[in-house]
């Protein structure tokens, strides 16, 4: 994400993609969506939803076209510079005019053909082979100040998700060890604590709740000074974790509705709560910033949009039967900002295991994401700042980059344990510039760019099928509008207080 060329990796097929993007979209986000469609209301909630999974779909496509414009552009400099090569040796040996001219006319013929039959319909030159990050493609497509822009954004983003990382697993820890502490398993039964209230003897709930933020950022936070790679084998447990866990949640709420025990009465809309459900929703389809990573390795991409609108189908599905469960077998009010926590309620599961590991799930899988996503911060601000041909002395690379990377969200963590609204302010701000603005901004400049160099008859293989212009105009004006539209709500909401 730090932008430049990566090696492809290690190719899979079409439906192995498929699942890959099913986990990287299905995350933390899908944790916070059940409170904030109870606060929304259940018809407005499963409106929105399928609004901006439509519009998720939408700006991958325009990513994946960026994509196949970034590729034939590399493609097409190395013939020009194999072709300027080639002519230097020309020029430089000692062969007849006669010679040259034949020789430049068959290396023309030899290098030449590509464009003109691409403007015939070969799909050659368009297809996705190499992996081009989003930096890579903002840096080749936009001018400098929208490639700054670009870097601010997902910086922006990058920090949001390591604050909700931070404050998810203390959290988690907090809300179960002093359930232990207090000799019960009440967590999910709807009393509400107050930070002030007593945790162990004399620790207050807030103390714990920073005992363990200091403790997770000296576990996790060195990590930042290194180099991390998340391994195969990681992906594999933290996926099964995932899905061992959704899945319950899902079983034991059908179990307490299918019982006559559902105690939720959702209404239909509650437009105050409209501002942190679009955040959670724009959050929780987040896929558009790793979709070379996605996307590149399929071994065959010919029918790559169907099989992403086949992943947004089935999440937009996923994400509404957790929801729906959720908040017709919890009230309005029981349901947590995480919502695996109201499963460590005895009432609700006496297996303790099962409450434990459900309790604890988000601790084990946000743990192993937070030093990847730390890492892939601090390689952005290294790239911001990069000048060609420059390095960087050993004090800013090791310790100054480290450092304003594994700060800032750690100080938000402290200040604020939220998580609604970090998840709902980090969406709606951040996210839709990722989500929305940027897609747009990189579709419409790859197309000019694609007609400039290629010329106008030339066609991608990998077009958006929301080719007009008028898709890239509204989402433009989607993305503003919402930028208004959240900043309205949050002024109004403190104008009230």
């Amino acid at each position: 994400m730090a932008g430049g060329i990566t090696d492809t990796g290690e190719l899979y097929s079409p439906y192995v993609g498929l699942v890959y993007m099913f986990n990287l979209i299905v995350g933390t986000g899908a944790l916070t969506m059940p409170k904030a469609f109870a606060t929304a209301g259940w018809l407005v909630s499963l409106v929105l939803l399928m609004f901006l999974g439509f519009m998720s779909y939408m700006t991958t496509t325009f990513v994946v076209e960026a994509m196949a414009a970034a590729n034939a552009q590399l493609r097409w400099k190395r013939m020009e510079k194999r072709k300027e090569d080639d002519e230097d040796e020309d020029s430089s040996s000692g062969v007849s005019d006669s010679d040259v001219l034949l020789r430049d006319g068959y290396e023309r013929a030899e290098t030449r053909p590509i464009l003109s039959v691409q403007r015939r319909g070969s799909p050659n030159i368009f297809e996705i082979t190499e992996r081009v990050e989003m930096g890579q493609m903002a840096s080749m497509f936009f001018n400098k100040v929208g490639v700054n822009l670009f870097y601010f954004c997902i910086i922006i983003y990058l920090y949001g998700d390591l604050a909700i990382y931070a404050a998810a697993v203390p959290v988690s820890l907090m809300q179960v060890t002093c359930a232990i502490g207090n000799h019960s398993c009440n967590v999910g039964d709807g009393t509400k604590y107050n930070d002030t209230d007593k945790c162990w003897g004399p620790i207050r709930r807030i103390d714990a709740y920073r005992l363990y933020l200091a403790a997770f950022t000296l576990l996790l936070g060195p990590f930042t000074f290194f180099n991390v790679q998340k391994t195969k084998y990681l992906q594999i447990v933290t996926s099964l974790m995932r899905w061992i866990a959704f899945i319950l949640m899902i079983i034991l709420a059908l179990i307490r509705i299918s019982r006559g025990q559902a105690e939720g009465h959702p209404s239909m809309a509650q437009l105050s709560g409209i501002r942190n459900l679009f955040g959670v929703c724009v959050y929780s389809f987040m896929c558009q910033h790793s979709l070379p990573s996605l996307i590149t390795p399929i071994s065959k991409k010919r029918h790559v949009t169907k099989l992403v609108l086949l992943d947004y189908i089935l999440i937009l599905a996923f994400y509404s039967l957790l929801s729906f469960t959720a908040i017709y077998c919890f009230r309005n009010d029981t349901l947590m900002d995480m919502y695996t926590l109201n499963f460590t309620n005895c009432e609700i599961i006496n297996v303790a295991f099962i409450r434990y590991f459900l309790g604890l799930f988000p601790v084990f899988t946000i743990s192993t994401n937070f030093p990847i996503i730390a890492v892939t911060l601090r390689n952005n601000w290294k790239t911001l700042f990069h000048r060609e041909g420059g390095t960087y002395p050993w004090l800013v690379d090791r310790i100054v980059f480290p450092a304003i990377t594994l700060v800032p969200p750690v100080l938000v963590a402290f200040c604020t344990h939220d998580l609604e609204s970090l998840v709902g302010i980090t969406g709606a701000y951040a996210g839709n510039g990722i989500q929305y603005l940027i897609p747009a901004f990189l579709a419409y400049c790859s197309r000019k760019d694609t007609q400039l160099v290629f010329g106008s008859g030339t066609v991608n293989k990998h077009l958006s099928p929301f080719r007009h212009t008028f898709w890239i105009v509204f989402v433009l004006i989607w993305g503003f509008s919402c930028f208004v539209f959240v900043t309205a709500n949050i002024v109004l909401s403190e104008s009230k207080l």
